[in-house]
């Protein structure tokens, strides 16, 4: 089998687990940082294996509009095009295609859209998301769905999301390709009958794991978080879940505490190009003027290469200089900073003291004046 999965370690909702692929086993609840373009940006795939990334995601749509799959598979697919040997998920494009708005139209058999790059006229099928995954050669693989923007309507909800479903099953029918495992993608908007619904037809379905797709989508976390402690406990105990999108400190322990294991988002090394990194509190914005004097580290308590040889108002000098480095800098602390988050609430899962954790996070976090968009 190309995927395995065992859950070591149960806490509330909350759990630990070993997800294993053909090219390693990935620690849950994990982050995945995102690699759009075949690069994780501004680092090398030495420097997140060193801080202890053990996959990573990278996008259908765009690496399927350049440099074209094709010449990524003649390139040894994804990890060899990028000299990454550790798992990759990649994303079926629905998202950014949906993202085109007047640039795409939707019908029964896909999405006709434009390039973004240049104009270009293309079709996404389901089978055809699942034919240029195959070519790119990543471990997890997602099927097109429907996404919805929010706020919408019950009727558009429910019109994507049986869409999203129909996919789902033309798209497993599509794959035959055994050493890549295609997981299924929850829909339903804000709509708990919807998202029941929409679980228990992909359930029928038998994907070796399941995401929740459509949130982190402008909607207030805390709607976000109903979603999540209606939804992902009653996904199947032995298969793995997947939280779409979601890259904040606090929507990730919210997401582990209702039973997700897995994530990804731009946000850690997007903010990180603006001088915004992560700290306990919440975040800190290095252009300011504030930190132009400060020549102590991000974070006091950080081990990261960045936090023991750099100050802030180092940093900061270079952001403001635009120098390369002051970027390559705030990405490293940013994803240093979820891995190692990651790590310690698995370890506080297992040591059974997680609502001691979470209780103690919250108790902090904020007390910056955070970033609240996801």
């Amino acid at each position: 089998m190309s995927l395995s999965w065992e859950v070591t370690n149960q806490y509330g909702q909350a759990r630990t687990g070993k997800l294993q692929t053909l090219r390693g086993t990935i620690d849950t609840p994990a982050f995945m940082p995102v690699g759009t373009q075949a690069t994780v940006k501004a680092m090398t795939p030495e420097e997140l294996e060193f801080i202890g990334v053990e996959i990573i995601l990278s996008n259908t749509y765009h690496l399927y509009l350049r440099p074209g799959s094709e010449l990524i598979a003649r390139a040894g697919g994804l990890h060899g095009f990028m000299n990454w040997h550790r798992p990759i998920l990649t994303d079926s494009g629905g998202f950014q295609v949906f993202s085109l708005g007047p640039m795409r139209k939707v019908e029964e058999g896909g999405v006709a859209f434009q390039s973004h790059l240049d104009g270009s006229r293309h079709f996404f099928s389901p089978e055809k998301a699942i034919e240029v995954q195959n070519e790119l050669g990543s471990d997890i693989i997602m099927p097109l769905d429907h996404v919805v923007p929010y706020p919408a309507t019950y009727e558009e909800t429910r019109e994507a999301m049986f869409r999203t479903i129909r996919w789902a099953e033309r798209s497993k029918g599509h794959h035959n390709f055994n050493q890549q495992s295609l997981f299924a993608i929850i829909q339903g908007g804000m709509f708990e009958d919807l998202r029941m619904e929409c679980a228990r037809e992909l359930l029928d379905l038998d994907f070796p794991g399941y995401a929740i797709g459509g949130l982190s989508v402008g909607e207030p976390k805390e709607v976000m978080y109903q979603v999540l402690n209606q939804l992902a406990h009653k996904l199947p105990d032995n298969k793995p879940r997947y939280l779409m999108g979601v890259g904040s400190a606090d929507a990730l322990i919210e997401g582990v505490r209702s039973g997700v294991d897995l994530f990804d988002c731009v946000l850690p090394t997007r903010i990180a190009r603006n001088g915004r990194v992560m700290v306990p509190g919440g975040y800190l914005t290095l252009r300011n003027a504030q930190f132009a004097r400060d020549m102590s580290p991000i974070d006091p308590d950080c081990s990261c290469y960045t936090c023991k040889n750099y100050s802030r108002g180092y940093i900061r000098h270079l952001i403001k200089a635009n120098e390369i480095l002051g970027f390559r800098l705030t990405t490293y602390h940013n994803l240093f900073y979820l891995t190692d988050f990651m790590r310690k609430i698995r370890q506080a899962i297992k040591e059974r003291r997680f609502d001691s954790f979470y209780r103690d996070f919250l108790d902090r976090f904020g007390a910056l004046n955070s970033f609240k968009k996801e």
